[in-house]
């Protein structure tokens, strides 16, 4: 249909196509200076291809493709030409250069040189994806050997914040073709680890990344901190399937660094707390890591995105028992990735914002597919930890089972231990809330065998009730002592509400039920619904026993209320078998409205209720202001509301 159109009809399309701003003032000024006149406008709105109003508009977006990678190279850079002279290099100066890059016919230092500017200026902005491009096109066009090498370097450097490991890798190649300097090849090594982290999440990348901390060491201290903490995510990924020493490893290495001084950076205070950790226990890792995520959080705004969303800091925090701050830091992290535009790691920081223990499971669900969505598109690969865990908390044997077998084989190919932990954590809490404690066991058995960040604890949680419940006290008894020696020293509510919980399931007679109201007393005052409910469940079943029927129902009423809310259905169906036995009659609950909502329409109610605006939403979910629009009208007749201030 293009090919159909007159010739200056077709060079106008085109000239419309190179640039994707729609500035229909720019358009005619740059066709003005083609030669291209006003008349060839109406032919291609006749056919229907092209809208000439307040903006240039294509009738589709593969159409306004079609026209420009169909034309002749030589006619593409005219264009480009054409619309860069007509660019105001006052008021937009990014797109004149990009303009007169496309239209470059050879290198280019002066042009090379005003993309790097217009790079750093994206950078700004929290535009990763332009500082890549940016800085891509600037290689291709430097002449000098030396200084391309350097823009190939941070060409790649931003190409993996933008998602796109695999051009990043290509360019660490055009990099290295180039004199580099001792700085240069550190950071290129570092690169190469962070890389190799990005695509597989395996055991390929913690001694890669090693490496490079020992050559930043003495020519950039702060700079080889921060690929130590990398190491260390890296090899906390990897797991028990780290052949090459693992995270001891890493630990070792980086505790060789001298003690950092309290007032130095969250990074460096998170090096020092994990060396402490994996090299003289638990114990000797909390105080130095709870002062590392108060630095964190005093930091936050200025911290490196990927370094230290790679550190995992909510698995720390999980680690340390501290609800509170795992609450802050996921909240943070989101948004530092979604402010810097972060692709590669913004999946991560979803996914850490996605733990389904505070019970909200729908919020957590749509975090974890728009985790999906993002790795889906940038090809990385997924992070199906807390995929896993919901669904087991769910209790859906059959999408739950079929979950955990797909992340294991994954695991094993990827080289992703840490994988593995959580997918015997989750089966193990499956197993419990359907009442199958013999099966439960074994998987909690598995999953304490390698202490997992953050996962030792939970897991040695699902082993005691399996152990209890299975008559199997000897096993169970040994993980409390495991338990108590890290509830203790974390000393948080959650912590030892968890402890008084354990220890009751473990204690005969009256005296389990002072046990039971500390964990009830002291998790009520935590975020862990979860948790909080498992206890009244725990409690419930203990009072059933001792034949207290009329105080049984009370705490299993609570239990099968809170899980049967959350949609942790396995638990609440366990809580209701008992309230039956109790003698209690159970109504049957009435349908929930937001039941109707699908997945996207319940996410976007949600950000509208906290307040976020259309054009907010659509930013976080990459769709328009208008659709954000059109999905809202459909919740509000689903929900039977009129406005946004009903939504809360």
């Amino acid at each position: 249909r293009v090919k159909s159109l007159p010739p200056p009809t077709q060079r106008l399309l085109l000239t419309a196509a190179a640039d994707p701003v729609g500035d229909v003032a720019l358009l005619w000024r740059a066709a003005e200076r083609l030669g291209i006149g006003a008349e060839a406008a109406a032919p291609a709105e006749s056919a229907g291809l092209l809208e000439l109003g307040t903006r240039v508009r294509f009738r589709h977006p593969l159409v306004r493709s079609a026209v420009y990678r169909d034309a002749p190279l030589c006619d593409r850079q005219a264009v480009d030409r054409a619309l860069a002279e007509a660019t105001d290099p006052q008021l937009d100066p990014d797109r004149r250069a990009w303009h007169r890059a496309r239209a470059a016919l050879g290198p280019d230092e002066e042009v090379a040189g005003e993309l790097e500017q217009s790079a750093e200026r994206a950078r700004a902005r929290g535009g990763c994806a332009a500082v890549a491009a940016f800085l891509e096109r600037a290689t291709e066009l430097t002449p000098d050997a030396a200084r391309r090498s350097a823009r190939a370097l941070a060409a790649a450097e931003a190409k993996l914040d933008a998602g796109a490991p695999d051009a990043a890798y290509e360019l660490t190649a055009t990099a290295e073709l180039g004199p580099l300097d001792e700085l240069q090849r550190a950071r290129l090594e570092r690169l190469r680890g962070e890389i190799a982290f990005a695509q597989s999440r395996g055991g390929d990348a913690p001694p890669l990344l090693v490496h490079a901390a020992k050559l930043l060491e003495p020519i950039d201290p702060a700079s080889a901190r921060e690929t130590y903490l990398e190491a260390f995510g890296a090899a906390v990924y990897a797991g028990r399937l780290n052949s090459g020493g693992g995270v001891r490893q890493v630990a070792e290495q980086a505790g060789a660094l001298p003690a950092p001084p309290e007032s130095s950076r969250a990074i460096d205070l998170l090096v020092y707390g994990l060396a402490r950790r994996f090299t003289d226990g638990y114990a000797a890792g909390v105080p130095p890591l709870k002062r590392a995520l108060n630095a964190l959080l005093r930091e936050a705004d200025s911290s490196k995105t990927r370094v230290v969303i790679l550190s995992h800091p909510g698995s720390v925090a999980w680690d340390l028992w501290d609800d509170e701050m795992l609450h802050e830091l996921t909240n943070r992290m989101v948004e530092r990735a979604r402010d810097a535009g972060d692709l590669g790691f913004l999946p991560m920081a979803l996914a850490y914002g996605a733990w389904p223990l505070a019970g909200e499971f729908a919020e957590a669900s749509a975090l974890i597919d728009e985790a999906h969505a993002i790795s889906e598109a940038t090809g990385s690969p997924y992070f199906r930890n807390t995929s896993l865990v919901l669904a087991a908390w769910r209790g859906h044997p059959a999408p739950a089972l079929d979950l955990i077998k797909t992340a294991c084989h994954d695991a094993t190919v990827r080289g992703e231990g840490r994988l593995l932990g959580w997918a015997g954590y989750a089966t193990a809490v499956l197993y419990n809330g359907l009442g199958d404690y013999a099966t439960a066991l074994p998987a909690a058995q598995r999953t304490v065998e390698y202490d997992d960040l953050g996962i030792l604890g939970v897991a040695l949680v699902e082993l005691i009730e399996a152990g209890v419940r299975s008559g199997r006290q000897e096993a169970a008894a040994a993980a409390f002592q495991r338990l108590q020696e890290r509830t203790r020293v974390s000393g948080t509510e959650w912590a030892l509400g968890t402890e008084a919980c354990s220890r009751a399931l473990l204690t005969d007679g009256q005296a389990a039920e002072a046990f039971y109201r500390e964990a009830i007393e002291r998790l009520q005052r935590t975020r862990i619904a979860v948790h909080l409910a498992r206890a009244h469940l725990l409690y419930g079943e203990w009072l059933r026993r001792e034949n207290r029927r009329v105080d049984a129902r009370g705490q299993l009423s609570d239990a099968y209320e809170a899980f049967r809310r959350m949609g942790a259905n396995a638990f609440a169906e366990r809580a209701l078998r008992e309230l039956l036995a109790s003698g209690e009659t159970v109504r049957k609950p009435t349908a929930d409205p937001r039941d109707a909502l699908t997945a996207q329409e319940a996410h976007i109610a949600r950000l509208a209720r906290d307040g976020h605006t259309n054009t907010e939403i659509g930013a976080q979910l990459f769709i328009s202001p208008r659709t954000v629009e059109w999905h809202l009208r459909h919740v509000f007749v689903k929900l039977g509301i009129t406005s946004r201030k009903e939504l809360r």
